[in-house]
């Protein structure tokens, strides 16, 4: 491997990671929180799904998907759905409200990245995405 690359990659993510806090700090783009929006966009892909399910999803503690999920059920972004073998256990589905809040923030997030990548070119943007979701992959 190239050490000069990895470098590379190593301080563009710091960048990136620092940016992206500070633009989230300062100029919030939508009105759901990070967590939210990526609750939200999971259940409305893939189908309901139980915290459980959401916490390996997303590598965290059950308790904090659970406290994630209580404050969109309590916007009414999800609702919980009864599982019909294990009365105790329950699936999030997300509302109309909830597919409202997130189609609104998906379009505020892709009209920001947008003004950020508009004078690229449509190749290095389908090069750069493949690449980012490659990337993401690999911490499956």
């Amino acid at each position: 491997m190239d050490p000069k690359a990895l470098e590379t990659i190593e301080v563009e993510l710091a960048l990136l990671v620092r940016r992206i806090t500070s633009i989230t700090a300062s100029k919030k783009i939508g009105s759901l929180e990070r967590s939210a929006y990526l609750l939200l966009h999971q259940i409305a892909s893939h189908g309901s799904a139980g915290v459980k399910a959401l916490s390996d999803e997303f590598r965290l503690d059950i308790s904090t998907v659970s406290r994630q999920a209580a404050a969109l059920e309590q916007k009414g972004y999800v609702e919980r759905i009864p599982d019909p073998q294990d009365g105790r256990a329950y699936s999030l589905q997300i509302t109309k409200l909830g597919a409202k809040e997130l189609i609104e923030n998906r379009e505020a997030r892709i009209a920001r990245i947008e003004a950020l990548v508009k004078d690229w070119t449509d190749e290095e943007r389908e090069q750069f995405g493949s690449l980012m979701k490659k990337f993401n992959r690999t911490f499956i």
